[in-house]
């Protein structure tokens, strides 16, 4: 427990044996109560490896989608009991000693749901982003500022906490399959707002490893599609 919450970490994995293990050994294992993989279709030993470590592993049972590994995660948190579920990076883009930052908002009950951001952190180095990444990492917050109708620094960034509140209220429903792929992660800070739960921003870490590591999954065009639709429906009120 961590000043009275239990804690649940969700790190959704696909094909990551060269680096889950890092994410892993770095958990806060004072704070955080389980460590939960989320396997979505992995053909390398990324759940083996997680279960070495001490974390239970969650298997899609195919390549379901970023988001479908979150909802299933996000379910899992609820289902058992947990007050507060920190999402984390596979690939080691996170920093998970930071996940208390992320916890103290809503522990100090100023808070049902934390977003980090690379963003509020003083002199901070982003490793090897690309360019474009930069460049896309800042007008997103923007637009997501727009359809919000409040301001926030960061809006992609995966690193967050929720308190099972939010989680468990019928209104917020993850269940469309739309959401299946990077839609949910914008989608559900949109909702949070929305909804009139209390958000806040933390100063976290976010830091992209070399090109031949491997740096992202995700595709230019069709990706970032994804993490703007929810603004575009959001907008012309098509779904919530």
């Amino acid at each position: 427990m961590y000043r009275g919450l239990s804690v649940i970490a969700v790190v959704p994995v696909l094909n990551e044996e060269g680096k889950i293990g890092r994410v892993l050994g770095r958990m806060p294992r004072a704070v955080v109560d389980e460590m939960l993989v989320v396997d979505d279709g992995s053909t390398d030993r990324s759940p083996e490896i997680a279960r070495q470590l001490g974390a239970s592993v969650l298997p899609m049972g195919r390549v379901a989608g970023v988001g479908a590994a979150l909802r299933a995660g996000y379910r899992y948190g609820v289902d058992h009991g947990y007050d507060v579920v920190v999402v984390m990076a596979g690939n080691d883009k996170d920093a998970p000693e930071e996940v208390p930052l992320l916890l103290d908002p809503i522990a100090d009950d100023r808070a049902d749901f934390v977003q980090g951001s690379r963003f509020l952190k003083p002199r901070a180095s982003f490793g090897a982003m690309p360019f474009y990444r930069r460049i896309a990492t800042r007008v997103h917050p923007l637009l997501f500022s727009l359809a919000a109708r409040r301001w926030v620094t960061e809006s992609t960034n995966g690193f967050r906490a929720v308190h099972r509140r939010v989680l468990a209220d019928p209104r917020l429903d993850l269940s469309p399959t739309w959401l299946d792929a990077y839609e949910l992660e914008p989608f559900l800070y949109l909702r949070v707002i929305q909804l009139g739960y209390r958000t806040a921003e933390v100063p976290v870490t976010k830091v992209y490893p070399a090109r031949h590591l491997g740096q992202t999954k995700m595709r230019p065009i069709t990706g970032w599609w994804s993490i703007l639709r929810p603004l575009v429906y959001a907008s012309l009120r098509l779904r919530r």
